[in-house]
């Protein structure tokens, strides 16, 4: 694939073979920490709006929306910003930036001012935070390990944050109970400041670029450049596409199992934290499995099986009673988080592998615009779906949908290849 139009001052830093183990140790010491921060969160944001401002389905959804609608917004140009601003910096400031927004929301409900368009632009603010840090994190990652490294690496990363998803949940849930879910919070804030803290330790130099020379494209043939290939080519566009769908469910997740759970099935903060955990359970396992499946199957065909997976379990979620029958839910959320993880480390590994250098931020951007910015979509409709029909009709229609991902991968080229790599650009 051409690289026309990318000048070598725009080109991410790749680690050399021989590059210290330490700066990728200190990079997955401070993407963890502020996973965990993230994953007490996902809990703690949703049931603040629930319990505390008693919010409705739809309303529910619309937070859950907008902490993802900046992909819409700037998802493409971030890929641009990320490749001319100073990256370690940049990662810093957004990490500190997110900070202040979310502590701003247990600083509100301590003064009783708390309220929802409070909630909501506190999660706008992450939210366009997020996509730049994100979109940095995505090069970032190539520039501290050598490429040979990279598919481990990424394995570890996965399996990093589907433990962080494990533990993160039930410690929300616990918080939730003990403190009260905007006080949660204060756990996420202190999380991105101590990631900010680990980043600034990493020397400058893995991960900045050289000054522009001044002839390089313009902004906008530079986000046509990294679309192009992104849409375009025989194996990223396919699994765009699938992981496009696979967002809108989980989005839609995202906003209508916290409501399905307090209110259809009536779980306590505490289970509702170990029930979302469940999905980081299956994520650990699909992480720890993926390079194994895909040596024995092909990494075609473990896509193909991680989606059929995606679609037999995910169902279980919406039939699950309460009591005990929430086992139910556990293990189609557990399953489906397995299917997800499976889609997630191959994809991103063969982008990162095989994507020209100089493409990489924009491809990356591209990628995560399209697919990341059917997550507020999918959280809305499913808001309003629990707010029309209720939220096990809600959650019954989302977990359906799931059936997209498969049919997707089997209309492309990908049906009847063993290898990605089989269907070279």
């Amino acid at each position: 694939m051409s690289t026309t139009g990318t000048t070598s001052t725009d080109r991410p830093l790749r680690a050399p073979a021989t590059a210290p183990a330490s700066s990728f140790w200190r990079y997955w010491t401070a993407t963890t920490v502020s996973g965990l921060g993230d994953a007490v969160t996902a809990v703690a944001l949703p049931l603040t709006a629930v319990t505390v401002l008693h919010a409705s389905g739809f309303q529910v959804g619309l937070v859950t929306a907008a902490g993802y609608v900046a992909w819409l917004v700037i998802g493409l140009p971030a890929g641009v910003l990320v490749q001319r601003l100073p990256l370690r910096g940049t990662q810093i400031a957004m990490d500190l930036l997110r900070a202040a927004a979310i502590a701003s929301v247990p600083l509100a409900a301590a003064f009783g001012v708390l309220g929802l368009p409070h909630l909501v632009a506190a999660a706008l603010v992450v939210s366009f935070a997020s996509v730049v840090f994100d979109v940095g994190n995505s090069t970032f990652l190539p520039a501290v390990v050598p490429p040979g490294q990279l598919t481990a690496r990424n394995s570890l990363t996965s399996a990093t944050h589907a433990a962080n998803q494990l533990a993160g949940p039930s410690l929300g849930g616990l918080l939730v109970q003990l403190l009260g879910a905007a006080t949660a919070l204060v756990t996420d804030a202190v999380s991105f400041l101590c990631s900010a803290a680990l980043l600034r330790t990493l020397p400058r130099a893995a991960a900045e670029r050289p000054a522009p020379n001044g002839d390089r494209p313009s902004f906008r043939a530079q986000i046509r450049e990294g679309w192009r290939y992104a849409t375009r080519h025989p194996v990223v566009g396919p699994c765009l596409a699938e992981a496009t769908a696979c967002n809108f469910v989980c989005g839609a997740l995202m906003a209508v199992v916290p409501v399905f759970l307090v209110r259809a099935v009536h779980a306590p903060a505490g289970l509702v934290g170990v029930l979302m955990a469940a999905e980081g359970a299956g994520s650990l396992v699909g992480a720890a499995f993926t390079p194994r499946l895909a040596a024995r199957f092909g990494t075609a065909r473990t896509l193909v099986i991680g989606s059929l997976f995606g679609v037999l379990t995910a169902p279980l979620m919406a039939l699950a009673p309460g009591g005990a029958g929430l086992l139910l839910f556990a293990l189609g959320n557990a399953g489906f988080g397995a299917s997800v993880v499976v889609l997630s480390i191959l994809t991103r590994t063969y982008r990162q592998t095989t994507t020209p250098a100089a493409l990489l931020p924009r491809v990356m951007a591209t990628v995560r615009f399209v697919s990341w910015g059917a997550i507020p979509v999918g959280a809305l409709a499913a808001g309003g779906a629990a707010s029309f029909w209720g939220p096990r009709t809600a959650l019954a229609l989302a977990c359906a949908l799931t059936v997209l991902s498969p049919v997707l991968l089997l209309s492309s080229r990908l049906r009847g290849a063993r290898d990605l790599t089989d269907l070279a650009a």
